[in-house]
């Protein structure tokens, strides 16, 4: 039932609302029309005007460059730099290069010079030269690395290896590293990419050679350790030649300074002798002198021998009796005979000095 007290028009903002008798509501009582022609056109202005604006800026990524496309053509002419970038909308289009250094890694299988089968493995950085990016993706797209990198690499490593025997790969193993970078360095540089640095990675054999090298090895260490054996035994046999040698020239020295000894104690006797002669034709009764010193108090029990006058002499001192010259040839035998008995090694011991 309908309110009685609603005032008609009061809950529509745009003023009365217009019915039919039946109560159907007219057209053309709802919104007012050019309110809704102005905010449609706005609308849609807003919706090109952004479109447009999204469709001419681009950016390029870092470690990358923009190559430019006019309806779908390579702009060969220049390379857009990382950054933010304005393109004419509908018609320009940009894609990313990344020209950051990048790694693949090959295997190569090859034959040496001497016909052994060698497996190779090469890491390779490179990058892309920045100001030819846009010629790469003309050139090759991204699909650059299988197309020109990894045979490259293959036709290298077989090139390369070729010219070394097998043992030489290992031994030379910076010369050959250096002879497939510059095989690969050659064959990429005229594709606008950039070789960094190459490595060789690992070196595999067939399990034949590799057994043969190990006996090799071995061979030539044992032979090391003969070799190192047999000079020990000459350095021990130099060391115990050379110790003989000084313990000869020890014995000549000790005898040669006994001998010297001997010498120097013959002459001193000998100077000795000769000084008790001196003083025995100097003073006869010296030698009484020497025997009267050299006598410990006693007298011999048995006594023997004769006299001038017939009679036993006591053997302790006898004076001579006879005349001058008997007396000196008496004393001259008696110091004789005592020198005899103070240096018995002289005559026996020492012939120089006996002469």
């Amino acid at each position: 039932m309908e309110n009685p007290f609603k005032r008609p028009g009061r809950g529509n903002p745009y003023g009365r609302k217009r019915v039919t008798p039946e109560g159907e509501p007219l057209e053309g009582s709802g919104p007012s029309r050019p309110i809704i022609r102005i905010a449609i056109p706005v609308i849609v202005g807003i919706i090109i005007i952004s479109v447009i604006a999204i469709s001419s800026v681009r950016i390029v990524d870092a470690g990358n460059r923009g190559i430019l496309l006019h309806f779908g053509a390579v702009d060969t002419s220049m390379s857009l730099d990382e950054g933010l970038h304005f393109v004419v909308p509908f018609r320009d289009n940009v894609v990313q290069m990344e020209v950051r250094t990048q790694k693949i890694v090959e295997s190569a299988t090859s034959a040496s010079k001497d016909l052994q089968d060698v497996s190779t493995q090469v890491a390779l950085n490179y990058h892309i030269d920045p100001d030819r990016a846009q010629v790469v993706y003309r050139q090759l797209g991204y699909d650059y690395a299988n197309r020109v990198i990894v045979p490259a690499i293959q036709e290298s490593v077989k090139q390369v290896t070729a010219r070394f025997n097998a043992e030489e790969l290992i031994t030379n193993r910076e010369t050959v590293k250096n002879q497939i970078e510059e095989q690969v360095r050659a064959r990429l540089a005229p594709y606008n990419i950039i070789v960094d640095a190459l490595s060789i990675t690992e070196f595999a054999f067939s399990q034949q050679f590799t057994t043969a090298v190990e006996a090799k090895v071995e061979a030539q260490q044992r032979a090391l350790q003969a070799q190192n054996e047999l000079r020990r035994i000459q350095i021990e046999a130099q060391q115990n030649e050379a110790q003989a040698i000084g313990e000869q020239k020890a014995n000549i020295a000790r005898a040669e300074g006994v001998k010297q000894s001997n010498v120097l104690q013959a002459e001193g006797e000998a100077q000795a002798i000769t000084i008790i002669d001196e003083q025995l034709k100097n003073n006869p009764t010296y030698l009484d002198w020497l025997k009267a010193t050299k006598w410990d108090g006693k007298l011999p029990l048995v006594t023997g021998g004769t006299g001038n006058d017939g009679q036993g002499v006591t053997p302790f001192i006898e004076i001579p009796t006879g005349g001058e010259g008997a007396d000196e040839q008496q004393l001259t035998q008696s110091a004789n005979s005592t020198s005899r008995s103070a240096a018995p090694n002289l005559t026996a011991g020492n012939p120089t000095a006996s002469q």
